[in-house]
């Protein structure tokens, strides 16, 4: 079988690259591991909305009802990119991809046969693979034990000593969720941290980040210490510092902050603990590396993701740390929704979509 482009993964990034195409009227065909569109989306626990406002996470030619809310919940986001993929036709094949350069060419490898493309796009984002750090001890922890893409809601947990391991923006919702519902977690938090209000003194942090990419790094980086210590207070006496790297500089090397949607107000109740790093876990509970012990009925990994797509995409046509392959265009392997700044990764997928169809089409 042969195509102009073969488009891996449906999750938004790959939905908004088909639209793209679609619209530019070059033909692809979209291959998906998992048996429906966003797979990722529909595991996410269930209290998640997005940290963005609904007006800058569309995808192109398709706005947010009128009728959604500011931030828009998980299951919303599921519906809409549902009838996205209805409403431009988008019938992904599902199954798992090899790809491999044969001269002008692409062969991608799938479960139904193999497939010939001009162009590829990997859209399959961040989060395709859980990473589980192996902790001393952590055999004999009898406490359940589970990665954050396990964890759907906190009602199991109520009542329960949770450590939740990883400050990201995962970790600090599910910790939020927890203790909302009746459960005491802690954090685990290893290293510093940037914490950034949703809303900024009314303004969504969003729209302040866009505002301030003009502005110089060394500017960011002075001006927002300063500004965050007025709206959230000066965390350090809670066990959260700042990190060294100023926050864009983080975001360059792909730390994103998290943007709180009132877990520090929690902590600072009290009703969320934070713990440094873990020394080892122990059969009851986990020994921190300031020699604290505490004992715990269930340990939440919200470490992370990794691509994943080292498994089928050869080293040459990789990205750098930003997720970005500068020579996209001149290889013939594009990879969009990978790049996740501050000013949304939805946002930038929209971006980055238009303008690869607008590439693949002039090529």
């Amino acid at each position: 079988m042969e195509t102009n482009v073969v488009i891996v993964g449906a999750g938004p990034a790959g939905l908004a690259v088909a639209a793209c195409l679609k619209h530019t009227g070059v033909d692809f065909l979209i291959l998906e591991k998992a048996d429906e569109v966003a797979p990722s989306w529909r595991r996410h626990y269930r209290r998640l909305h997005l940290h963005t406002v609904k007006s800058f996470s569309s995808l192109p030619f398709v706005p947010f009802p009128k009728s959604h809310p500011r931030y828009v919940p998980r299951e919303k986001v599921v519906a809409y990119l549902d009838a996205y993929a209805e409403r431009f036709g988008l019938e992904p094949r599902f199954g798992v991809t090899v790809i491999r350069r044969e001269g002008e060419r692409f062969q991608v490898e799938t479960d139904a046969g193999a497939i010939s493309a001009r162009k590829v796009v990997v859209a399959t984002g961040n989060n395709a693979q859980p990473i589980m750090p192996d902790f001393p001890g952590i055999e004999d922890f009898k406490g359940k034990v589970l990665h954050s893409a396990a964890y759907t809601e906190a009602a199991p947990y109520a009542g329960k000593e949770v450590l939740v391991i990883g400050m990201g923006n995962t970790g600090a919702e599910i910790a939020l969720d927890l203790a909302e519902s009746g459960a005491r977690p802690t954090i685990s938090v290893r290293k510093g941290v940037h914490i950034v209000p949703r809303q900024l003194f009314g303004v969504p942090i969003q729209m302040v980040g866009i505002a301030s990419r003009t502005m110089p790094r060394s500017v960011n980086d002075w001006m927002f210490p300063k500004i965050l210590d007025l709206a959230l207070g000066r965390l350090e006496k809670y066990g959260i510092v700042r990190p060294k790297q100023g926050i864009l500089q983080g975001i360059e090397a792909g730390r994103i902050p998290v943007i709180d949607i009132g877990t520090v107000a929690a902590i600072k109740q009290g009703r969320i603990g934070i713990a440094p790093d873990i020394a080892s876990f122990t059969g009851d509970g986990a020994t921190f590396v300031d020699g604290v012990e505490k004992k715990f009925d269930a340990a939440i990994f919200a470490t992370g993701y990794r691509p994943a797509y080292d498994a089928f995409l050869p080293t040459e046509f990789r990205p750098d740390k930003s997720g970005v392959n500068a020579r996209a265009s001149e290889l013939g392997v594009y990879l969009v929704g990978f790049y996740n700044p501050v000013t949304g990764l939805l946002r930038e997928i929209g971006i980055e979509a238009l303008a690869v169809a607008k590439d693949i089409a002039r090529g």
